[in-house]
């Protein structure tokens, strides 16, 4: 059983320079998964707007779509659909082609952000899917958990400025405030501060327990 993963850019036909979205998207995806590489096959462009990626586990795309949002520039997010089901690979010349239950559950997933951002919870960036076959009560109970805690870690993220992201994706690594304070040209209590005032602290213990936790 895989975890593959469904992205797209949110609004890209509003963006005033697609192609410049474009790279900024691929250079900041290169720069996470080089700093921690938590795919087995990091997203890579598609077709138009479109990322496809493989992680090992549900665990490991938690952790690392959570440190790509954080990473992005201001006016630049992503939508990801995550499934969960076997993928298999498919005869042709391009490198790695896969289909399969999986990624079906990944467009299913990716389509209900689509609906959550019209209605409910037009906040939420994230969505796990399961393919059939694969919807035992244990899979189905873990899914449950991961999309409530989704929900509520997109509505964090999304509120955050692009400097409070780049604080709290440094300290998910493991950089000290100190550190970060430097880097930003700021006092170590301002980091303390924005880091409080935006709600980090549960975004970083959710870190933590992904990471301490079992795989998922």
């Amino acid at each position: 059983m895989s975890t593959v993963v469904i992205a797209d850019i949110v609004g890209s036909r509003r963006l005033s320079d697609r192609a410049a979205a474009q790279v900024a998207l691929e250079e900041t995806i290169a720069r996470v998964e080089a700093e921690h590489p938590f795919a087995d096959r990091a997203l890579t462009a598609t077709v138009g707007d479109e990322l496809q990626g493989v992680y090992p586990d549900l665990t490991a795309a938690l952790k690392g779509l959570l440190l790509l949002q954080l990473a992005l520039p201001d006016g630049l997010e992503c939508r990801f659909g995550v499934g969960v089901g076997d993928i298999e690979p498919l005869p042709s010349t391009a490198e790695e082609l896969t289909d399969g239950p999986g990624w079906w559950a990944a467009r299913a997933a990716i389509d209900r952000v689509h609906a959550l951002q019209q209605r409910a919870a037009p906040s939420a960036r994230t969505w796990v899917g399961v393919a059939e076959g694969e919807d035992n009560a244990g899979v189905l109970s873990r899914v449950a958990f991961a999309n409530a805690y989704l929900l509520t870690r997109d509505q964090l993220v999304g509120a955050m400025s692009e400097r409070t992201r780049r604080l709290v994706y440094g300290r998910c690594i493991g950089r000290t405030q100190r550190a970060l304070a430097h880097a930003e040209g700021i006092t170590q209590s301002a980091v303390s501060q924005a880091l409080a005032g935006a709600g980090a602290g549960a975004i970083l213990e959710g870190f933590a327990v992904l990471t301490d936790g079992s795989p998922a």
